[in-house]
């Protein structure tokens, strides 16, 4: 049981918009003190702009990703903990039309750091590898902050942008349910944010909540390789210009798949790959992610 939850566990960074994350196994059972180091090459292609309710039609963009990520457990009032930061940095180019206009953008940068800290309140106590080994997990309650720093390049002067210039969070709680070698999972949070009073140099742009649900499962096979449907939905988030509507990202569906092999006791590889399911409103994109994994206590 060890080995084949070691291995289902990688990070992947997100990089676009933090509403569509689509990441399985966030408040998977481990054992405490695991240190886990990951990076993630992702390419999207489509509607990728982190602010999503720009004037902006006709817009393709091809973003090339690098992500880098450190996790770290531990135990905390008897539960186990995780905190985990992740940076990306981001090469865009493409085309695309602003109030009519035809234009080019083209952007290489940091994205804003991400960092979560994670507890799993029931049926997960904080273990160490030893005690580990004998645990089956059934059912995981866990709740999560999770911290957008704005650390990403920004241009005051442009639309497009890497990073969004302001502070984000979001409170989160997910459930996890083994079913044999099934694990299902869900999550719902909302995301909170303050202005960036920096758009386009002296104009305040300020964005309603975005609420988000997102539902895993993943089927574990004997040689610990696990493939995964993964899908979200997301739903708000109204975006707003010294006061002046501008749009928001009402019902919008994403689907994905994620397929994960260990290679060792320490390795793994994991590819994910999704698309939107239905857009309302931007973030008509496509991802493929490959992400490499090594884990040491």
């Amino acid at each position: 049981m060890q080995k084949l939850l070691l291995t289902g566990f990688i990070c992947f960074c997100s990089f676009v918009i933090h509403a569509q994350d689509l990441e399985p196994r966030v408040y998977a059972n481990l054992p405490k003190d695991m240190n886990a180091v990951a990076a993630v090459y992702a390419l999207a292609r489509g509607n990728v702009v982190t602010d999503p309710a720009l004037p902006i039609k006709d817009f393709t963009i091809t973003s090339h990703n690098l992500g880098l990520a450190y996790v770290r457990t531990f135990g905390l009032a008897g539960k186990l903990t995780r905190i985990q930061v992740s940076i990306p940095f981001v090469a865009m180019s493409g085309q695309l039309k602003i109030n009519g206009q035809d234009t080019s953008a083209a952007r290489n940068g940091f994205g804003d750091m991400r960092i979560r800290f994670g507890m799993n309140l029931l049926g997960s106590p904080a273990l160490d590898k030893k005690d580990f080994r004998n645990y089956e997990q059934k059912t995981i309650v866990g709740a999560s902050i999770v911290l957008s720093v704005p650390t990403g390049l920004y241009l005051s002067d442009k639309r497009i942008n890497i990073g969004t210039h302001r502070w984000a969070i979001k409170p989160e709680v997910g459930i996890s349910r083994r079913f044999k070698r099934i694990y299902a999972e869900f999550y719902t949070g909302v995301w909170f944010y303050t202005e960036n009073k920096e758009y386009l140099v002296d104009k305040i742009l300020k964005q309603d909540p975005v609420y988000s649900f997102q539902a895993h499962v993943n089927y574990y096979f004997k040689n610990r390789m696990w493939v995964g449907v993964n899908g979200n939905w997301f739903n708000g988030g109204e975006t707003t210009v010294d006061d002046v509507s501008s749009g928001d990202l009402k019902d919008n569906w994403r689907i994905g798949a994620t397929w994960s092999v260990p290679f060792g006791t320490k390795h793994s590889l994991k590819l994910q790959v999704h698309t939107g399911a239905f857009t309302k409103s931007g973030l008509d994109y496509n991802i493929i992610s490959l992400g490499y994994q090594y884990i040491f206590f």
